[in-house]
Protein backbone atom coordinates (compact mmCIF):
# COMPACT_ATOMS: atom_id res chain seq x y z
CA UNK A 1 0.00 0.00 0.00
CA UNK A 2 1.62 3.24 -1.05
CA UNK A 3 1.44 5.84 1.80
CA UNK A 4 2.74 9.66 1.98
CA UNK A 5 4.73 10.27 5.16
CA UNK A 6 4.81 14.19 6.71
CA UNK A 7 7.11 15.55 9.30
CA UNK A 8 5.54 17.61 11.40
CA UNK A 9 7.47 19.39 14.32
CA UNK A 10 8.53 15.83 16.20
CA UNK A 11 5.65 14.21 14.89
CA UNK A 12 5.43 11.94 11.97
CA UNK A 13 1.89 11.36 9.70
CA UNK A 14 1.96 8.22 7.88
CA UNK A 15 -0.91 8.57 5.58
CA UNK A 16 -2.23 5.76 3.72
CA UNK A 17 -4.66 5.08 0.99
CA UNK A 18 -7.34 4.55 3.05
CA UNK A 19 -6.96 8.14 4.33
CA UNK A 20 -6.55 6.84 7.89
CA UNK A 21 -3.84 8.91 9.83
CA UNK A 22 -1.37 7.03 12.48
CA UNK A 23 1.22 9.18 14.54
CA UNK A 24 4.32 7.82 15.45
CA UNK A 25 7.11 9.48 17.20
CA UNK A 26 9.97 10.82 14.41
CA UNK A 27 13.35 9.90 15.47
CA UNK A 28 15.29 13.42 16.57
CA UNK A 29 17.73 14.42 15.05
CA UNK A 30 20.97 16.31 16.29
CA UNK A 31 23.50 18.65 14.27
CA UNK A 32 26.95 18.15 16.02
CA UNK A 33 29.08 20.18 14.20
CA UNK A 34 28.32 24.02 13.39
CA UNK A 35 31.57 25.78 12.62
CA UNK A 36 32.24 28.04 9.47
CA UNK A 37 34.03 24.93 7.80
CA UNK A 38 33.62 21.53 5.93
CA UNK A 39 33.16 18.47 8.63
CA UNK A 40 33.20 15.86 5.74
CA UNK A 41 32.51 12.36 6.98
CA UNK A 42 33.15 10.96 3.00
CA UNK A 43 31.48 8.02 3.39
CA UNK A 44 34.17 6.08 5.54
CA UNK A 45 33.76 4.18 9.33
CA UNK A 46 33.97 7.12 11.29
CA UNK A 47 32.91 6.08 14.69
CA UNK A 48 34.80 5.34 17.46
CA UNK A 49 34.92 1.38 18.52
CA UNK A 50 32.85 3.21 21.79
CA UNK A 51 30.86 5.01 19.48
CA UNK A 52 31.33 8.33 21.70
CA UNK A 53 33.19 10.12 18.88
CA UNK A 54 32.69 11.01 15.00
CA UNK A 55 36.19 12.10 13.13
CA UNK A 56 36.02 13.77 9.84
CA UNK A 57 37.93 15.69 7.89
CA UNK A 58 37.99 19.76 6.69
CA UNK A 59 38.36 19.79 3.33
CA UNK A 60 37.89 23.23 1.72
CA UNK A 61 35.65 23.81 -1.44
CA UNK A 62 39.39 24.17 -3.52
CA UNK A 63 41.56 21.36 -4.09
CA UNK A 64 39.19 18.61 -1.93
CA UNK A 65 41.56 16.60 0.74
CA UNK A 66 44.78 18.33 -0.67
CA UNK A 67 43.27 21.19 0.81
CA UNK A 68 41.80 19.74 4.01
CA UNK A 69 43.97 21.33 6.72
CA UNK A 70 42.93 18.82 9.66
CA UNK A 71 41.66 15.45 11.17
CA UNK A 72 39.00 16.19 13.62
CA UNK A 73 36.68 14.45 16.03
CA UNK A 74 33.64 15.15 17.39
CA UNK A 75 31.77 13.81 20.58
CA UNK A 76 28.23 12.54 20.00
CA UNK A 77 27.01 13.30 23.53
CA UNK A 78 28.48 16.96 23.91
CA UNK A 79 29.72 17.95 20.80
CA UNK A 80 33.05 18.91 22.09
CA UNK A 81 35.69 18.83 19.07
CA UNK A 82 39.25 17.62 18.91
CA UNK A 83 41.95 18.05 16.53
CA UNK A 84 43.61 14.55 15.75
CA UNK A 85 46.20 15.42 13.50
CA UNK A 86 47.36 19.03 11.91
CA UNK A 87 48.99 19.92 8.56
CA UNK A 88 51.21 23.13 9.72
CA UNK A 89 50.36 25.95 7.19
CA UNK A 90 48.57 23.69 4.66
CA UNK A 91 47.44 24.91 1.16
CA UNK A 92 44.86 24.30 -1.30
CA UNK A 93 47.25 22.26 -3.57
CA UNK A 94 48.15 20.81 -0.27
CA UNK A 95 49.43 18.21 1.36
CA UNK A 96 46.22 18.09 2.76
CA UNK A 97 44.98 15.43 5.54
CA UNK A 98 41.32 13.73 4.95
CA UNK A 99 39.45 10.36 4.53
CA UNK A 100 39.55 8.99 7.87
CA UNK A 101 38.43 6.21 9.19
CA UNK A 102 38.47 4.67 12.85
CA UNK A 103 40.08 1.35 13.77
CA UNK A 104 37.29 -1.06 14.69
CA UNK A 105 38.64 -2.13 18.38
CA UNK A 106 41.71 0.18 19.04
CA UNK A 107 41.38 4.46 19.50
CA UNK A 108 43.22 5.23 16.38
CA UNK A 109 42.32 6.14 12.72
CA UNK A 110 43.68 6.15 8.95
CA UNK A 111 43.59 8.67 6.52
CA UNK A 112 45.31 10.11 2.98
CA UNK A 113 47.83 12.23 3.59
CA UNK A 114 49.56 13.97 0.72
CA UNK A 115 53.61 13.57 0.05
CA UNK A 116 54.92 16.64 3.37
CA UNK A 117 57.06 18.19 0.64
CA UNK A 118 54.48 18.85 -2.26
CA UNK A 119 54.05 22.82 -3.39
CA UNK A 120 52.60 25.09 -5.70
CA UNK A 121 54.26 23.12 -8.79
CA UNK A 122 54.22 19.41 -7.19
CA UNK A 123 50.70 19.84 -5.94
CA UNK A 124 49.21 16.82 -4.33
CA UNK A 125 48.06 13.83 -6.70
CA UNK A 126 46.12 11.04 -6.68
CA UNK A 127 49.87 8.73 -7.11
CA UNK A 128 51.43 11.23 -4.17
CA UNK A 129 49.74 10.24 -0.84
CA UNK A 130 50.11 7.64 1.22
CA UNK A 131 47.75 6.14 4.60
CA UNK A 132 48.83 7.66 7.96
CA UNK A 133 47.69 6.28 11.38
CA UNK A 134 47.00 8.27 14.01
CA UNK A 135 46.80 7.19 18.05
CA UNK A 136 44.08 9.22 19.68
CA UNK A 137 46.57 9.25 22.67
CA UNK A 138 49.05 10.74 20.54
CA UNK A 139 47.48 13.71 17.96
CA UNK A 140 50.22 14.91 15.48
CA UNK A 141 52.37 11.94 15.26
CA UNK A 142 52.12 9.89 11.93
CA UNK A 143 52.55 6.90 11.40
CA UNK A 144 53.27 6.21 7.67
CA UNK A 145 51.14 2.77 6.61
CA UNK A 146 51.91 2.02 3.32
CA UNK A 147 56.00 1.97 2.05
CA UNK A 148 56.92 4.01 -1.16
CA UNK A 149 59.57 3.70 -3.61
CA UNK A 150 60.07 4.83 -6.92
CA UNK A 151 63.63 4.24 -7.28
CA UNK A 152 64.53 1.34 -9.30
CA UNK A 153 64.85 -1.49 -8.16
CA UNK A 154 61.77 -1.51 -6.74
CA UNK A 155 61.28 -3.13 -2.97
CA UNK A 156 58.73 -6.24 -2.62
CA UNK A 157 55.81 -4.88 0.01
CA UNK A 158 56.29 -1.67 -0.64
CA UNK A 159 54.04 0.43 -3.77
CA UNK A 160 54.96 3.44 -5.77
CA UNK A 161 52.11 5.83 -5.59
CA UNK A 162 49.35 6.94 -3.76
CA UNK A 163 46.90 5.11 -1.59
CA UNK A 164 42.95 6.33 -0.75
CA UNK A 165 40.44 5.45 0.99
CA UNK A 166 41.66 3.50 3.33
CA UNK A 167 39.21 0.84 5.33
CA UNK A 168 40.81 -1.42 7.97
CA UNK A 169 38.98 -5.10 7.63
CA UNK A 170 36.65 -5.47 11.05
CA UNK A 171 39.03 -7.55 12.31
CA UNK A 172 41.54 -5.08 12.18
CA UNK A 173 44.33 -6.88 10.68
CA UNK A 174 44.26 -5.58 6.79
CA UNK A 175 43.28 -2.40 5.26
CA UNK A 176 42.51 -2.09 1.95
CA UNK A 177 42.22 0.94 -0.30
CA UNK A 178 41.97 2.17 -3.93
CA UNK A 179 45.43 3.24 -5.38
CA UNK A 180 47.06 5.31 -8.24
CA UNK A 181 50.96 4.72 -10.15
CA UNK A 182 53.43 7.33 -10.09
CA UNK A 183 55.63 4.88 -12.41
CA UNK A 184 52.76 4.67 -13.94
CA UNK A 185 51.51 7.90 -14.58
CA UNK A 186 55.27 9.44 -15.63
CA UNK A 187 54.82 6.74 -18.84
CA UNK A 188 51.36 8.11 -18.92
CA UNK A 189 52.84 11.74 -19.20
CA UNK A 190 55.41 10.53 -21.90
CA UNK A 191 53.52 8.53 -24.11
CA UNK A 192 49.91 10.10 -23.71
CA UNK A 193 48.46 6.49 -23.58
CA UNK A 194 46.33 5.99 -20.18
CA UNK A 195 48.33 3.52 -18.03
CA UNK A 196 48.14 5.23 -14.80
CA UNK A 197 44.49 3.00 -14.13
CA UNK A 198 43.08 3.20 -10.86
CA UNK A 199 42.95 -0.12 -8.96
CA UNK A 200 42.92 -2.15 -5.20
CA UNK A 201 45.63 -2.77 -2.60
CA UNK A 202 45.88 -4.25 0.57
CA UNK A 203 48.73 -4.05 3.44
CA UNK A 204 49.26 -6.11 6.62
CA UNK A 205 51.73 -6.33 9.57
CA UNK A 206 53.66 -9.19 7.94
CA UNK A 207 57.18 -7.77 8.60
CA UNK A 208 58.24 -3.97 8.16
CA UNK A 209 59.59 -3.04 4.60
CA UNK A 210 62.77 -1.08 4.98
CA UNK A 211 63.21 1.12 1.42
CA UNK A 212 66.01 3.39 0.13
CA UNK A 213 65.39 6.93 0.94
CA UNK A 214 68.27 8.53 -0.78
CA UNK A 215 66.93 8.24 -3.83
CA UNK A 216 64.52 10.41 -5.57
CA UNK A 217 63.33 11.82 -1.81
CA UNK A 218 60.15 10.77 -2.39
CA UNK A 219 60.57 7.09 -0.76
CA UNK A 220 59.36 6.02 2.74
CA UNK A 221 59.83 2.74 4.88
CA UNK A 222 56.98 1.25 6.78
CA UNK A 223 56.25 -1.39 9.46
CA UNK A 224 53.05 -2.69 7.00
CA UNK A 225 53.80 -5.10 3.82
CA UNK A 226 51.35 -3.47 1.07
CA UNK A 227 50.68 -5.17 -2.24
CA UNK A 228 48.28 -4.79 -5.12
CA UNK A 229 45.58 -7.39 -5.38
CA UNK A 230 43.60 -6.54 -8.82
CA UNK A 231 44.78 -6.39 -12.33
CA UNK A 232 43.82 -3.73 -14.40
CA UNK A 233 44.55 -3.14 -18.62
CA UNK A 234 44.18 -0.25 -20.13
CA UNK A 235 41.91 -1.81 -22.92
CA UNK A 236 40.00 -4.59 -21.45
CA UNK A 237 38.60 -7.31 -24.86
CA UNK A 238 35.35 -6.50 -25.39
CA UNK A 239 33.17 -8.81 -23.72
CA UNK A 240 35.86 -10.30 -21.75
CA UNK A 241 36.39 -10.17 -17.88
CA UNK A 242 39.38 -7.70 -18.15
CA UNK A 243 38.88 -4.42 -16.32
CA UNK A 244 40.50 -0.71 -16.71
CA UNK A 245 39.36 -0.05 -13.42
CA UNK A 246 38.46 -0.94 -9.96
CA UNK A 247 37.36 1.08 -7.07
CA UNK A 248 34.49 1.85 -4.86
CA UNK A 249 35.70 -1.42 -2.90
CA UNK A 250 35.58 -2.79 0.61
CA UNK A 251 35.90 -6.18 2.45
CA UNK A 252 33.95 -9.10 2.34
CA UNK A 253 32.59 -10.06 5.80
CA UNK A 254 35.04 -8.96 8.68
CA UNK A 255 37.78 -9.33 6.19
CA UNK A 256 36.93 -12.82 5.07
CA UNK A 257 33.40 -14.89 4.20
CA UNK A 258 32.89 -18.60 4.95
CA UNK A 259 33.40 -20.47 1.79
CA UNK A 260 30.74 -23.50 0.89
CA UNK A 261 34.06 -25.80 1.85
CA UNK A 262 34.00 -23.88 4.98
CA UNK A 263 37.28 -22.43 4.74
CA UNK A 264 37.46 -18.87 5.43
CA UNK A 265 38.42 -16.84 2.51
CA UNK A 266 39.95 -13.25 2.60
CA UNK A 267 38.36 -11.05 -0.28
CA UNK A 268 37.76 -7.85 -1.14
CA UNK A 269 34.26 -6.49 -3.18
CA UNK A 270 34.99 -3.93 -5.46
CA UNK A 271 33.78 -2.51 -8.97
CA UNK A 272 35.26 -3.39 -12.12
CA UNK A 273 34.96 -1.34 -15.20
CA UNK A 274 34.64 -4.14 -18.23
CA UNK A 275 33.95 -3.46 -21.71
CA UNK A 276 30.79 -5.03 -23.24
CA UNK A 277 30.76 -6.70 -27.31
CA UNK A 278 30.13 -3.65 -28.33
CA UNK A 279 33.05 -1.99 -25.97
CA UNK A 280 30.96 0.25 -23.94
CA UNK A 281 32.26 0.76 -20.91
CA UNK A 282 30.20 -0.53 -17.63
CA UNK A 283 30.86 -0.89 -14.33
CA UNK A 284 30.09 -4.34 -12.72
CA UNK A 285 30.81 -6.10 -9.17
CA UNK A 286 33.56 -8.43 -8.52
CA UNK A 287 35.11 -10.03 -5.98
CA UNK A 288 39.18 -10.35 -5.34
CA UNK A 289 39.93 -13.85 -3.10
CA UNK A 290 43.29 -12.96 -1.40
CA UNK A 291 45.64 -15.74 -0.19
CA UNK A 292 47.00 -15.56 3.32
CA UNK A 293 50.57 -15.12 2.43
CA UNK A 294 50.78 -11.94 -0.13
CA UNK A 295 54.88 -12.31 -0.33
CA UNK A 296 54.75 -14.86 -2.97
CA UNK A 297 54.65 -13.22 -7.02
CA UNK A 298 52.14 -14.44 -8.97
CA UNK A 299 52.06 -15.25 -12.69
CA UNK A 300 51.31 -11.51 -14.04
CA UNK A 301 55.13 -10.77 -12.92
CA UNK A 302 56.96 -8.80 -9.81
CA UNK A 303 55.12 -7.77 -6.83
CA UNK A 304 57.02 -4.06 -6.89
CA UNK A 305 56.43 -4.13 -10.51
CA UNK A 306 58.61 -3.54 -13.26
CA UNK A 307 59.81 0.18 -14.67
CA UNK A 308 57.32 -0.45 -17.25
CA UNK A 309 54.61 -2.45 -15.11
CA UNK A 310 52.37 -2.21 -12.36
CA UNK A 311 52.79 -3.86 -9.30
CA UNK A 312 51.12 -7.20 -9.72
CA UNK A 313 49.02 -9.23 -7.37
CA UNK A 314 50.56 -12.41 -5.29
CA UNK A 315 50.69 -16.07 -6.17
CA UNK A 316 46.89 -17.40 -5.22
CA UNK A 317 44.92 -14.28 -5.90
CA UNK A 318 41.88 -14.94 -7.64
CA UNK A 319 39.99 -12.23 -9.25
CA UNK A 320 36.02 -13.08 -10.23
CA UNK A 321 33.03 -11.13 -11.82
CA UNK A 322 29.80 -11.54 -9.49
CA UNK A 323 27.41 -9.44 -12.06
CA UNK A 324 27.09 -9.67 -16.03
CA UNK A 325 25.08 -6.46 -16.90
CA UNK A 326 27.11 -5.05 -19.67
CA UNK A 327 24.59 -7.05 -22.36
CA UNK A 328 20.85 -5.81 -20.21
CA UNK A 329 18.62 -3.56 -20.87
CA UNK A 330 20.60 -1.31 -18.19
CA UNK A 331 23.99 -1.52 -17.53
CA UNK A 332 26.06 -0.83 -14.91
CA UNK A 333 26.79 -0.90 -10.99
CA UNK A 334 27.17 1.61 -8.88
CA UNK A 335 28.22 3.41 -5.55
CA UNK A 336 30.73 1.93 -2.70
CA UNK A 337 29.71 -2.13 -2.58
CA UNK A 338 29.43 -2.90 1.19
CA UNK A 339 29.03 -6.59 2.30
CA UNK A 340 27.03 -8.06 5.60
CA UNK A 341 29.39 -8.55 8.53
CA UNK A 342 28.85 -12.44 8.33
CA UNK A 343 30.04 -12.25 4.70
CA UNK A 344 26.85 -13.64 2.95
CA UNK A 345 25.78 -10.90 1.07
CA UNK A 346 27.28 -8.21 -0.57
CA UNK A 347 24.82 -4.98 -1.44
CA UNK A 348 25.55 -2.70 -4.32
CA UNK A 349 23.33 -0.19 -6.75
CA UNK A 350 22.10 -1.01 -9.91
CA UNK A 351 18.80 -0.78 -12.03
CA UNK A 352 15.86 -2.52 -11.40
CA UNK A 353 13.60 -3.78 -14.92
CA UNK A 354 11.68 -0.58 -15.03
CA UNK A 355 15.59 1.41 -15.16
CA UNK A 356 15.04 2.79 -11.62
CA UNK A 357 18.37 2.25 -9.23
CA UNK A 358 18.05 0.34 -6.20
CA UNK A 359 19.73 -2.26 -4.08
CA UNK A 360 20.43 -5.44 -5.01
CA UNK A 361 22.13 -8.00 -2.90
CA UNK A 362 24.72 -11.30 -4.42
CA UNK A 363 26.59 -14.23 -2.30
CA UNK A 364 30.68 -13.44 -2.71
CA UNK A 365 30.70 -16.54 -4.75
CA UNK A 366 27.71 -15.20 -6.96
CA UNK A 367 24.80 -16.73 -8.32
CA UNK A 368 21.06 -14.91 -8.73
CA UNK A 369 21.00 -11.20 -6.89
CA UNK A 370 18.46 -10.18 -4.64
CA UNK A 371 16.56 -6.73 -5.42
CA UNK A 372 16.22 -5.25 -1.94
CA UNK A 373 14.57 -1.88 -2.32
CA UNK A 374 11.81 -0.73 -4.47
CA UNK A 375 11.54 2.84 -4.17
CA UNK A 376 9.79 4.84 -7.26
CA UNK A 377 12.58 8.03 -6.92
CA UNK A 378 15.36 5.16 -6.70
CA UNK A 379 18.65 4.84 -4.21
CA UNK A 380 21.15 7.85 -4.72
CA UNK A 381 24.03 6.98 -2.85
CA UNK A 382 25.04 3.92 0.12
CA UNK A 383 24.50 1.27 1.79
CA UNK A 384 25.51 0.54 5.10
CA UNK A 385 24.68 -2.57 7.02
CA UNK A 386 23.70 -2.07 10.67
CA UNK A 387 26.01 -4.50 12.55
CA UNK A 388 23.27 -7.54 13.17
CA UNK A 389 22.91 -7.71 9.62
CA UNK A 390 19.45 -7.20 9.60
CA UNK A 391 19.07 -4.11 8.00
CA UNK A 392 20.48 -1.67 5.42
CA UNK A 393 20.53 2.37 5.60
CA UNK A 394 20.91 4.67 2.19
CA UNK A 395 19.78 7.74 0.91
CA UNK A 396 16.22 8.04 -1.08
CA UNK A 397 15.27 11.71 -1.95
CA UNK A 398 17.98 13.19 0.06
CA UNK A 399 16.59 11.16 3.10
CA UNK A 400 18.11 8.87 5.31
CA UNK A 401 16.44 5.42 5.08
CA UNK A 402 16.41 1.62 7.13
CA UNK A 403 15.25 -1.21 5.17
CA UNK A 404 14.77 -4.48 6.75
CA UNK A 405 16.19 -7.81 5.11
CA UNK A 406 13.25 -10.32 4.79
CA UNK A 407 10.60 -11.46 2.04
CA UNK A 408 7.79 -8.85 3.83
CA UNK A 409 6.61 -6.58 1.08
CA UNK A 410 8.35 -3.13 0.72
CA UNK A 411 6.34 -0.90 2.34
CA UNK A 412 6.13 -3.05 5.14
CA UNK A 413 10.12 -3.46 5.99
CA UNK A 414 11.17 0.77 5.64
CA UNK A 415 11.37 3.71 7.51
CA UNK A 416 12.33 7.06 6.95
CA UNK A 417 14.92 8.30 9.35
CA UNK A 418 14.61 11.99 7.82
CA UNK A 419 12.05 13.64 6.17
CA UNK A 420 12.50 13.87 2.23
CA UNK A 421 14.48 17.20 1.85
CA UNK A 422 15.93 18.92 -1.56
CA UNK A 423 18.53 19.53 0.24
CA UNK A 424 21.52 17.26 -0.30
CA UNK A 425 22.10 14.46 2.50
CA UNK A 426 25.22 12.36 2.23
CA UNK A 427 27.56 9.98 3.71
CA UNK A 428 25.76 8.04 5.88
CA UNK A 429 27.58 5.85 8.46
CA UNK A 430 26.39 3.23 10.90
CA UNK A 431 27.63 3.07 14.66
CA UNK A 432 29.23 -0.01 15.84
CA UNK A 433 26.81 -0.83 18.43
CA UNK A 434 23.53 -0.04 15.90
CA UNK A 435 22.10 2.70 17.81
CA UNK A 436 23.53 5.94 15.77
CA UNK A 437 23.15 6.45 12.19
CA UNK A 438 25.21 9.89 10.86
CA UNK A 439 25.55 11.68 8.46
CA UNK A 440 26.63 15.19 6.21
CA UNK A 441 23.83 18.12 5.59
CA UNK A 442 24.84 21.19 4.37
CA UNK A 443 23.82 24.42 6.26
CA UNK A 444 24.16 27.77 5.97
CA UNK A 445 26.69 30.25 8.29
CA UNK A 446 25.40 33.58 9.54
CA UNK A 447 27.05 34.93 6.85
CA UNK A 448 25.17 32.86 4.10
CA UNK A 449 27.95 30.36 3.04
CA UNK A 450 27.37 26.35 3.24
CA UNK A 451 29.37 24.16 5.21
CA UNK A 452 29.24 20.65 5.54
CA UNK A 453 27.96 19.60 9.14
CA UNK A 454 27.79 16.45 10.61
CA UNK A 455 24.07 15.32 12.15
CA UNK A 456 23.06 12.10 14.21
CA UNK A 457 20.01 10.36 14.16
CA UNK A 458 19.12 7.72 17.00
CA UNK A 459 17.71 4.36 16.02
CA UNK A 460 14.86 3.37 18.19
CA UNK A 461 15.37 -0.50 19.87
Amino acid sequence: MKTTILLLGAIMFTISMTGCIKSVQAPKIVQLTNGSYNHDLDNNDNFSPDGKWLVYDTRTGIGGIGGSPSVERVNVETGRIEVLFAVKDNQSWGPGAGAVSYHPTENKVIFIHGLPFCSEKNPYQQWKRSGIIVEDSHPNVPIYMDARDITFPYTPGALRGGTHRHEWSKDGKWVGYTYNDAIMKAIEDSTGETVNLRTIGVSTRLHPVLVDHSGEGENQSSDWYSVLVVRVVPNPAPGSDEISNAASDSWVGTGSYIKKDGKKQVARSFLGKVRSKSNLAVDDLFVVDIPDSISKPGEFGPLEGTPKTFPMPPKGTVQRRLTFTAETAHPGCSGVVRSSSDGKWIAYLAADAKGVQQIFLISPEGGVSRQVTDHPAGVQNGPRWSPDNQSICYQSENSAVICKISDESFEKRYQRLTPVSREELSNIVWSNDGKTIAFNKPVKDAHGKIWKQVFIVKIES
